[in-house]
Parts: structure tokens; sequence; C-alpha cells
């Protein structure tokens, strides 16, 4: 007879000295054929706020998306937050620390962008997301060009040693090396009021582990939300509903 029950404890409460971090979508909002097509329930953008008040404004968002798109989803709330899996990092005094680009850098993105349109132009279904610095090829809405996707990715990764691969849910993404969710925590971390805090990091994919590693590496949280396996998480969330549920458990 199968077991159904999750590998891993539910999280505890937060208390007081910790510090939030969040993962976005597949964590708090449902996955779309298109980036663009996802909204935020409005009690867990409140229970959000309530937290970030409750913890001294030592809440952040760690997402793959870019900051622009973080802001417009969740608004009005102003979050501290890592884009484009902390390439971008906003302090909580609202200061954006962006790594620099070089010409040769955004030449190639260029060309790449070009070529992944003419691919995702045979292979309909298939979205090419320009992210500035990084771009993301997603097959959600064309499954079964899943390898074709893997393979253009891995063709021409191939002799740029200024990105890496980040492989997602139906998604592959080109980002700069050195930008990962765990640094993106590390950093937070050094500044208020995150500072001196225990990082609870919760998300989903396979881009969140770097977030996961980061929190236990610093004595803190990592939470699993759905069953994929492997995982260093210590605890568990069955789907995005539990999390809302803990968060508003937490809003108080």
């Amino acid at each position: 007879m199968a077991n159904d029950l999750p590998l891993r404890p539910p999280p505890p409460l937060l208390d007081d000295a910790c510090a939030l971090f969040l993962d976005v979508d597949g964590t708090l909002i449902e996955f779309a054929d298109r980036p663009d097509a996802v909204t935020l329930l409005p009690e867990v953008r409140e229970a959000i706020g309530r937290i970030s008040d409750r913890l001294e404004g030592a809440v952040a968002l760690v997402s793959g998306r870019p900051l622009e798109q973080l802001d417009a989803l969740f608004a009005p709330l102003h979050l501290p937050a890592a884009g484009l899996h902390g390439h971008q990092l906003r302090d909580a005094g609202g200061t954006v620390h962006d790594n620099a680009e070089d010409e040769s850098t955004t030449d190639w993105l260029r060309a790449l962008h070009q070529q992944a349109m003419h691919f995702a132009h045979g292979h309909p279904g298939v979205l090419v997301e320009d992210k500035g610095p990084s771009m993301a090829l997603h097959w959600r809405g064309a499954p079964h060009a899943a390898n074709d996707v893997r393979a253009f990715a891995n063709r021409h990764i191939r002799g740029n040693a200024g990105y890496r691969l980040q492989p997602g849910d139906h998604v592959v993404e080109f980002v700069p090396v050195g930008s990962d969710k765990g640094r993106a925590v590390r950093r937070m971390m050094q500044y208020l009021p995150f500072r001196g805090r225990l990082p609870v990091f919760i998300g989903d994919d396979l881009t969140d582990e770097h977030g996961f590693e980061a929190s236990n590496g610093l004595h803190g949280w990592s939470v699993l939300v759905g069953e994929r396996e492997p995982s260093v998480a210590v605890f568990q969330l069955s789907d995005i509903r539990s999390v809302h549920a803990w968060l508003r458990e937490n809003a108080w």
C-alpha cells in the first residue's frame, strides 16, 4: 500500500527572530502558460504584509522574475526582493544592486534571443521570455517539445563561460554565472533588518535548492512545496494552498 505522507514534517510557526524568504511561482501562485497570466490572491498578499510588519520588514521575495514584475504582482507591497535568480537585489531601504553587464554579453544575448525566437516559431507553444540580462524558454504550452528545448539550450550555452543553464518547471533559463537564489539569500542576510536573524526559505523548484542550502548553512529552515525529490529541504508543505494556510497562521 502506497504511503502518501510527506517525507518531511510541516514547518513550525515563525518566531520573531526569523527572516522569511519566499519563492513566488509554484509557491505562492499557480503556474500559467504565460508568466503574465498569473494572479496573487489578495488575502495572501495581506498575510505577507502582516508577517512583514511583525518581522520588522524581514520578508523578501526571491524569484526568477524581474523586480518590476514582482512589484506589479504584489502591489501595493514593496518588499525587499531578489529578481532574476538574484541577479537583481533590492534591500529593505529600496536600493537596487544590479550586476554590471558587458557589451559582449549583451551582443551574445541579443543573438541568442533571435535564434530562440526562430526556434520557437518552429515549435508552436514554446515561449521565449526576454528578462534583460537573462532569457527563459518555456514549454508548458508545448510539453511534447521538452527534449527539443533542452537540446537547443545545451547547444547554445556551450562556449559561454559567463552563463549557465537553470532548469525549472517546464522552463530552462540562461542565467549569469554567479546569480542564484542561495547567493541572494546570503547577500540579503548581510543587510538590516535581516542581519542576525534565522532565514526561512520556502520554494518548490530546482532553482530553490540553492536557497535551501543557504538557509540550512545559516542555521535556518528550508521548506519544500510539493513532493519533488531529491531535495535538501528540512520541512515540507504539500501544495500552494498549504503555503497560504501556513502564511495565514503566521499573520497574527
